[in-house]
């Protein structure tokens, strides 16, 4: 059965602004961010995930366990960003359709955190705030069904991605399939979907627009509950969505450096080209400016040239 919601003007308005950024990231070459903006972003969808969750760990210290230095602190705040940094690096081989990748994902997030990690819960759960029960997870016996059925809604309905990832997520927080991280599994997931569909969504860390309104978040989780569908759930993610990539468009300033178009470039297979060849990519450069493109990655190690002038060859070197 078809998860509960409406198609509302908001989330008509959302999508159409949406759409029209993507389509501009997608002229702009920022579908493909360059090695260094893909590590601070990677830094900050952890670091911002974890921290919703109780995470103390600064996006310092989480570089810094990148590169495999020494870091102080809980070593519980530890295994949680070295098991979210394994799962992220596996994140382009998950399948978002397939249920035994989800628990995969789970087993890999939760590792040595909880037992049975990749597992759905085998007893009933409630959400407590304060004194409060927020909210009374279905029975864990129903568990395995629901979340077949909702894999079913991924793989059958035809509604855009956009859209069944902000339901799948709203759902899986609802049905707390698991005993813990089932709140860093609703947006890994959203993650999962939306990247097959838009690969700029990789790195794209909208889980950070959420932390730094908790509440609000919540608040669209428990509304949605008490009106029994996810509509303004949809709408509330959406509308992070949008705001991320808003974001993603400003503080690159609509334009490429040198370094993203060349990192860009490679990243398209071609390891024998001509400046020709780099101009018909990037049809908005002069000359001038592919020939300094084209310097800078020589002089870094990336290319090598031979010929000369019009016969010209550059080739990428294998690192």
């Amino acid at each position: 059965m078809k998860p509960p919601y409406e198609i509302t003007t908001e989330i008509i308005k959302q999508i159409i602004s949406i759409s029209e950024k993507i389509g501009e990231i997608n002229a702009k070459y920022l579908n493909r961010q360059s090695p260094q903006l893909r590590k601070q972003n990677k830094v900050k969808t952890i670091h911002s995930s974890l921290q919703i969750e109780g995470n103390t760990l600064t996006e310092q210290q989480i570089t810094a366990i990148i590169e495999n230095k020494r870091v102080l602190g809980p070593a519980k705040d530890i295994l949680e960003v070295k098991n979210a940094l394994d799962v992220y690096d596996k994140l382009s081989t998950f399948d978002p359709l397939k249920e035994k990748h989800f628990l995969s994902a789970h087993k890999i997030l939760m590792k040595d955190l909880i037992p049975n990690a990749g597992n759905y819960r085998n007893k009933s759960v409630g959400i407590v705030k304060g004194s409060k029960v927020e909210h009374i997870a279905p029975p864990f016996e129903n568990v395995p069904f629901l979340m077949k059925d909702l894999f079913d809604y991924l793989k059958k309905d035809q509604d855009v991605a956009l859209i069944k990832s902000c339901v799948f997520h709203y759902e899986m927080e609802f049905i707390h399939p698991f005993m813990d991280g089932n709140g860093r599994m609703g947006r890994l997931w959203q993650t999962v979907i939306l990247m097959k569909k838009y690969p700029v969504f990789e790195f794209l860390p909208f889980e950070t627009l959420i932390s730094q309104n908790q509440e609000e978040y919540y608040k669209a989780l428990a509304a949605s509950d008490n009106q029994g569908k996810s509509t303004i759930f949809i709408e509330y993610m959406l509308n992070i969505i949008n705001q991320s990539l808003a974001t993603l468009l400003d503080c690159k300033n609509q334009y490429l450096k040198d370094t993203d178009r060349l990192a860009y470039f490679i990243s398209n297979g071609k390891t024998v080209f001509t400046r020709k060849d780099y101009m018909t990519l990037f049809k908005d450069i002069s000359s001038a400016t592919a020939s300094r493109d084209l310097r800078k990655g020589i002089e870094s190690g990336l290319l090598a040239k031979s010929g000369d002038k019009i016969l010209t060859i550059y080739k990428v070197l294998e690192k």
